[in-house]
């Protein structure tokens, strides 16, 4: 299996650094290949908005970096992370340009059965709010997410604080590496039906085939299943998925 992390910090140190060991002990637990990403050592385009990916499709889009070999990466593996330090109260630049570019695929997501997680470095506060962000953009992008972590990388750097965060981060290998040996998909809550539903019906209703979001659904054949994928659902989650569906079509 391959597990591909993505850093956004412009140095090779804590972010980077933490993904290496988590890596390393990932590789230690059975045959799993690792591949880190710098995202500095790739030029990425600034998103203008102009809507042409979610509207026409992806290969319409005018800039010209490396937002298609970076999304190869990660259909090519079994398992990605993302990274980055606490810039700011948020994501580093690098990272927020890359998350930008793979935005279509909230429309259109693609990534099931894939498993995320991801690790936020910090000097003071703010990193939890970064891992929550990273663990919605995770499950919007179809992946299975395993709960990130924030780590203590305010300088200088006591025993104390360096032995927490590597007991954070064996912790956090044991259950990625869990979650990324099962098959099943994950059943989706309450909220991932409302979302599914509510999209596929306004998209339904709204839009047609010169649009390429319609298209794809259309392709997946979402416009006649409960969900993005085979599951069984409880009957009050088929009741849920049915109210959604009126719900859409009042609002659209």
């Amino acid at each position: 299996m391959k597990v591909t992390a993505f850093v956004g910090s412009a140095r090779k140190k804590h972010s980077y650094q933490s993904v290496e060991n988590l890596l390393q002990k990932l590789s230690a637990m059975g045959d799993i290949h690792y591949e880190i990403v710098h995202l500095s050592d790739y030029p990425i385009g600034i998103c203008t908005g102009c809507k042409q990916c979610l509207d026409k499709g992806e290969e319409r889009c005018r800039l010209k970096d490396s937002r298609d070999e970076l999304l190869e990466k990660i259909e090519q593996s079994d398992g990605v992370i993302f990274a980055s330090p606490n810039y700011a109260f948020h994501v580093s630049g690098r990272m927020k340009l890359f998350i930008d570019r793979l935005a279509y695929i909230f429309h259109r997501p693609c990534f099931f059965g894939k498993t995320f997680t991801s690790i936020v470095a910090q000097g003071i506060f703010g990193g939890n709010k970064i891992v929550s962000y990273f663990n919605f953009i995770g499950k919007a992008l179809g992946f299975k997410v395993v709960k990130g972590i924030c780590i203590n990388s305010l300088e200088p750097m006591t025993e104390k604080v360096i032995k927490k965060n590597e007991e954070k981060i064996v912790r956090l290998s044991k259950r990625y590496y869990a979650q990324l040996m099962k098959k099943q998909l994950p059943r989706p809550s309450l909220f991932d039906m409302f979302v599914f539903r509510m999209s596929r019906t306004s998209m339904k209703i709204k839009l047609n085939d010169d649009f390429k979001d319609f298209r794809y659904y259309r392709e997946k054949g979402w416009f006649q299943t409960d969900y993005y994928y085979p599951v069984s659902l409880s009957p009050m989650k088929k009741l849920a998925g049915n109210l959604f569906d009126y719900l859409a079509t009042k609002v659209s």
